[in-house]
């Protein structure tokens, strides 16, 4: 079968085989300071001085030695203690420079790049859930609406709004003040974008990611709330589900929450199940698996057909192809044959299986090795697929071959490989 990966199915060429099983710190040196020079002897003149005299010249000439010696020790002494303060206040201007500022602004937050945005254009951000006032200030910043995060945060602090910012999508003007911006952001989203398009055939960790990507709501407290339990009591279409697991349930669509305050998982959960009611509840899917039961000489019901919708979604390219793709799983399942879909192992992975791994991996979605049906849906399969489970077309195909080129259904193995080389 087709192995797909990414955020949409990639159609390749089925893979069957005809059996159960198919075919690897420095020193330094300065000069000493000079010592300073003792007072010099000798005679004044050469008249001969009484020894009373004499003395008395001596005390003089050495009182004023001492004095002169005094000022010129003053200023040496200073100077180091002036050096010290300067080279202090060098020492802590780096520090605040070099150490705190990139602490407490990251490279690109103070004063690295920033979207240069005209005053008075709209710009559309989204704030994802959870995120503090320090992560709002990020992207803002990012997005040229403010140009100091410090500011911005003390005016956060200062209006007690931190724990008051909502998360989603928001239009701020360019040029708008902290004060007005802050007000927006505790409002709550405003912005008419605040839609999520769920396309056919995504899985619930597609979905939770684009849910995050839309929304902000992040994906792991979406899957973390994705559980059919907690919903069950709700919708009794749920009743069947297993794993606990909401997979087929989250109806492909586009849906709109700019008119809501404080969306989170749950609200977008309920939407998709509201919508899921509303589009397959109208079908009968028990019914139809009554009839495909005595049809194939098969045991399925409402919760199978759902399952091999979803398999078909990821194995069709063309709405038309839909109803063959299925008539040839119901064929094969009648006939006690493997699905051998690519796609249900590709599921469980969550990226193309190696063909080792399709031949060898023991998995519960490993079509190729286990008998039946996966145990839940591997997608959110489109109305048509789930039309096309309900309804197969009446074939004798077991085999096919589907590009976005092709499609060759065949009857036996011999033809299917002359259409597969």
């Amino acid at each position: 079968m087709a192995s797909h990966n990414g955020s949409s199915p990639r159609r390749g060429g089925s893979h069957f085989s005809t059996g159960a099983r198919p075919s690897g710190r420095a020193s330094s040196s300065r000069p000493a300071a000079p010592r300073a020079r003792a007072g010099a002897t000798g005679t004044v003149g050469a008249a001969r001085v009484s020894s009373r005299t004499a003395d008395a010249t001596r005390r003089a000439a050495a009182h004023r030695g001492a004095s002169q010696r005094a000022r010129a020790a003053a200023p040496r002494r200073r100077v180091p203690l002036v050096a010290v303060a300067v080279v202090g206040t060098l020492a802590l201007a780096a520090l605040v420079a070099f150490v705190l500022v990139p602490a407490l602004f990251p490279a690109g937050e103070s004063g690295g790049d920033r979207p240069a945005v005209e005053e008075g254009t709209e710009v559309t951000i989204t704030i994802p859930s959870g995120s503090g006032a320090a992560a709002v200030a990020q992207i803002l910043y990012d997005n040229g609406l403010i140009s100091d995060q410090s500011a911005f945060l003390s005016e956060v602090r200062r209006t007690e709004a931190e724990s008051l910012i909502k998360s989603g999508s928001y239009r701020i003007t360019a040029g708008t003040d902290d004060t007005a911006i802050i007000e927006l952001l505790t409002a709550g989203p405003n912005a008419s974008t605040a839609t999520l398009t769920v396309p056919e055939g995504y899985t619930v960790a597609q979905t939770a990611q684009a849910v995050q990507d839309s929304l902000g709501i992040s994906a792991d407290d979406f899957t973390s709330q994705a559980k059919a339990s907690n919903y069950a009591g709700d919708y009794a279409f749920l009743f069947s589900a297993a794993n606990d697991s909401l997979e087929g349930f989250l109806f492909p669509k586009t849906y709109d929450f700019s008119g809501e305050q404080d969306v989170d998982a749950d609200t977008v959960i309920r939407a998709m199940l509201d919508q899921y009611q509303a589009e397959v509840g109208a079908l009968d899917l028990d019914g139809a698996a009554a009839a495909l039961s005595e049809r194939y000489g098969i045991e399925v019901d409402g919760y199978d057909v759902l399952t091999m919708a979803s398999i078909v979604e990821r194995e069709a390219v063309t709405d038309e192809q839909r109803p063959q793709v299925a008539s040839v799983f119901y064929n094969r399942l009648a006939a006690g044959m493997r699905l051998q879909s690519d796609a249900t192992l590709t599921y469980s992975l969550g990226r193309a299986a190696t063909a080792d791994e399709i031949n060898t991996l023991d998995d519960p979605y490993n079509t190729n090795l286990r008998d039946g049906l996966t145990p839940t849906p591997v997608c959110s399969p489109s109305l048509a697929s789930i039309r096309a489970a309900m309804e197969p077309a009446d074939t004798n195909y077991y085999y096919f071959y589907i590009t976005s080129d092709t499609a060759q259904f065949s009857e036996t193995y011999d033809e299917h490989m002359r259409a597969y080389s």
